[in-house]
């Protein structure tokens, strides 16, 4: 069992807590506290590969418990913001018990750590930087390794100054403590000549991160990093040591496509036992499906330091401002509840599309079957989408996507994702530096030889030499202009399928990945046309989708073909 300590029981109780419900979490909160609770039991033999917290020799071979050593040491730091400046730390039950499993657990055959590394996601106010600047001084000065390299790394100067920036105020609040493992603080260092050990902020921005032999890695708001470049860096970095830690640690952010957005994704899976790595810590505090996030509880549930950082007249008040500003609700759900939102004004309800994947869904269930084809090619540098459409009856439909993209664009647009998804095959790559339009002929060929085309809806635009080609092979071609007038009545019905969960997709990561970029413009006669917030928020699979549908859809309605129907082109 666990060795018996206040800092440990204090971890314990908030575990129980949380999974009895006693303290309101969101689920994935739930099984970070059950993975320890389960982990106590499940290592609890003396042959087991990992143990919690036990009596080990430090500095100046001193007896420490490893978890209690780092929450001592960041309860001797001084806050050095707000109304609490100049007063210790006093670490909250759910900072404790963080602390407590990332620095508690260890390797029982060496005393190394079992978690390298360690992703916490959690709204703005929770004190973010307070800990991970306490979290460094703590890996430079106390965890006993010598050499160490610390550093607080991101993509710009500013972003990798505040952790460090942090940690420099309280050294210099901190003199005896300092004094004590002979650290000294300068103006881009902090240092320990005892140690031999030293703690930079550093940014991807004028410096090149590679060769690193990083012991302590911190990297805050992942969110913010529109490549993986920084973070692959730290990862491969981390890796030259025995006892080294990556620590993330982020709000929620809006790009879906990113480093961050992928890791979450794997913590969540971690966390629920569909993966096993033992080596990666993770907690994420929000919400869950179906929570009122405009009630008080909700904020509650979403931040762990309520009422301590977090101010409950200050938050409640954004909370009021953005139920009457509906341009001010997603801003709110991701700073304050941790929503994972990808535009400002976002049009896709996510959560009801998530719930219309069905990932057992296959594409040869429809050979022979009627299909409607959308096509949006954009320009040959970029992403060009294939949207497969198919009738399920009873107003309900399925869709398949292929995507294209060239292979210089993979390494160019700055997606983290890209890469990941050719490997998984959901994006075919071409060779060469643009798009090269004879792979989609050959896949509109393949698919006419497969399934019944009663449409190939596509945009004139960068089309007009392949939708030439398509006819000359009996192809049904079908120009749809990018107006207003062909996209509002067929992007509001898709909205409508997915709210009604009429319309089924297999998961597709990169279409999942579009609806959650698109931005509804609506005009005055309530026309709405999908939008992309930023050029990297790619929407092409959804632009062909609603070209798809819209064919399907008049199909439905009227039960027959009229091959005489056509869209108005514009």
């Amino acid at each position: 069992m666990a060795a018996r300590s206040y800092y440990a029981g204090v971890a314990l109780r908030y575990a129980q807590a949380v999974v009895s419900g006693k303290i309101t979490a969101c689920r994935n909160v739930q099984n970070a506290c059950s993975r320890h609770l389960s982990d106590l039991e499940k290592f609890s033999s003396p042959t087991s590969k990992y143990e919690f917290n036990p009596p080990m020799q430090g500095l100046g071979g001193v007896e420490i418990r490893p978890g209690d050593a780092a929450c001592r040491f960041i309860e001797c730091l001084p806050h050095i913001k707000g109304p609490l400046a100049g007063k210790l730390i006093k670490l909250g039950a759910w900072q404790v018990f963080a602390l407590m499993v990332i620095f508690g657990w260890v390797n029982r055959k060496d005393q190394t750590r079992r978690f390298r590394r360690v992703y916490i996601e959690v709204p703005r106010g929770n004190a973010k930087s307070t800990l991970s600047s306490a979290v460094a001084l703590y890996m430079l000065l106390a965890d006993g390794e010598f050499g160490a390299e610390v550093y607080s790394l991101a993509t710009t100067r500013d972003q990798a100054k505040i952790v460090f920036s942090d940690a420099q105020a309280m050294a210099r609040r901190s003199r005896t403590l300092m004094q004590s493992f002979g650290a000294e603080v300068g103006a881009n260092a902090i240092f320990s000549l005892a140690m031999n050990a030293t703690f930079r902020a550093l940014s991807s921005q004028g410096y090149s991160l590679d060769g690193l032999n990083i012991h302590f890695g911190c990297i805050d708001e992942l969110h913010a990093h529109k490549t993986r470049v920084v973070y692959d860096v730290v990862e491969t970095g981390t890796g030259k040591r025995d006892n080294s830690l990556l620590w993330v640690i982020t709000t929620a952010g809006s790009n879906r496509s990113g480093i961050c957005y992928e890791l979450r994704n794997y913590v969540i899976k971690v966390l629920a036992g569909k993966f096993v790595d033992d080596t990666q810590f993770g907690i994420i505090y929000g919400l869950d499906e179906g929570d009122d996030w405009t009630k008080v509880a909700a904020l509650k549930k979403a931040n762990p330091n309520w009422g301590v950082s977090v101010r409950p007249e200050v938050v409640t008040a954004l909370q009021k401002k953005a139920m009457r500003t509906p341009s001010a609700v997603n801003n709110f759900l991701t700073k304050h509840l941790n929503e994972w939102v990808s535009a400002d004004v976002s049009w896709m309800d996510m959560r009801a599309w998530d719930k219309c994947a069905e990932t057992e869904l296959k594409i040869e269930e429809f050979s022979g079957m009627p299909c409607w084809i959308g096509l949006d090619l954009a320009s040959k540098i970029d992403v060009a989408a294939m949207a497969l459409v198919f009738s399920r009856g009873e107003g309900r439909f399925a869709v398949f996507m292929k995507f294209y993209l060239p292979d210089a664009a993979v390494d160019q647009s700055g997606n983290a994702q890209y890469e990941g998804w050719r490997r998984m095959g959901r994006i075919t790559v071409t060779p060469g530096n643009v798009l090269d339009f004879g792979w989609i002929k050959a896949d509109l060929l393949d698919v006419r030889d497969k399934f019944d085309v009663r449409a190939v809806a596509f945009d004139p635009f960068q089309a007009t030499q392949l939708s030439q080609e398509m006819m000359a092979e009996g192809m049904p071609m079908l120009e749809v202009g990018a107006t207003v007038r062909n996209f509002s009545e067929p992007m509001k019905q898709l909205e409508a399928l997915v709210l009604e969960k009429k319309l089924a997709h297999d998961g597709c990561p990169v279409l999942s990945w579009m609806a959650s970029n698109v931005v509804a413009h609506r005009d005055v006669k309530d026309n709405i046309f999908p939008r992309k917030e930023r050029p990297e928020n790619k929407i092409d699979g959804i632009v062909a989708l609603i070209m798809a549908l819209s064919r399907a859809i008049l199909v439905e309605e009227s039960n027959e073909l009229d091959p005489n129907w056509q869209l108005m082109v514009c």
